[in-house]
């Protein structure tokens, strides 16, 4: 090969690099839900991250007056069903207890909170009912099985805490698989396009002999 045809190759090289390495910046940008688009979601703030049963959707049941949460679900009786849930102000959400799990109760998140069913009990049937009147975001647990990811939501009305969907979420992008930060495609970038770069300069400068084919016009 002449230099001038290692030249054309080496340049178009360098240039799939960076094209290629742009593409996965794009792409990992995209992962990481900066790129806006797609809407909103309620802001649990983390709360669900490791809560039994939830799935990343919120299930809707507005328009009702009373909506009913099950307490004690799951293979082993600790979670609460549905674990997130968007009602209506006003609405008179009870909870149901399976008899599954054990004791259980129903304490809000912080000491705050309006919801406390008082100390855990076991049984069976309708053992505590709150009516939300205020719009917001209502993260509760089962104190005996926190610890276990028992824990759940409830969104009321419509002024709620939000984030972007696809970014925000409970689960960070790293932690759900995805293998590059944008930052780091960059560097990646500069660092294959200086690599080709040298090693065209040393194979031009070095590497052609006096039998090399095609000559150097």
């Amino acid at each position: 090969m002449n230099r001038r045809d290692f030249i054309r190759t080496a340049g178009g090289a360098a240039g799939a690099t960076a094209a290629v390495s742009a593409s996965a910046g794009t792409a990992a940008a995209s992962s990481e839900g900066g790129g806006g688009g797609g809407g909103t979601k309620p802001d649990f703030g983390g709360w669900l991250g490791d809560a039994n049963g939830y799935d990343g959707s919120v299930t809707d049941k507005t328009g009702n007056d009373e909506v009913t949460v099950r307490v004690g679900t799951g293979s082993q009786g600790y979670g609460f069903t549905p674990p997130a849930v968007h009602v209506d102000t006003g609405t008179t959400v009870k909870f149901e207890w399976t008899g599954e799990g054990g004791s259980h109760n129903v304490v809000s998140q912080s000491d705050s909170g309006p919801l406390d069913s008082g100390t855990a009990v076991g049984g069976s049937g309708v053992q505590y009912e709150y009516t939300f009147e205020e719009s917001g975001i209502y993260n509760y647990k089962c104190v005996p099985h926190e610890s276990l990811g028992m824990k759940a939501s409830i969104v009321v009305g419509s002024d709620y805490p939000t984030v972007q969907a696809g970014g925000g979420g409970e689960k960070e992008p790293h932690e759900m698989g995805v293998p590059f930060q944008a930052h780091y495609v960059g560097l990646a970038t500069i660092l294959m396009v200086l690599v080709s770069l040298i090693f065209t300069f040393f194979l031009l400068k070095y590497g052609e002999s006096p039998h090399t084919k095609g000559g150097n016009d």
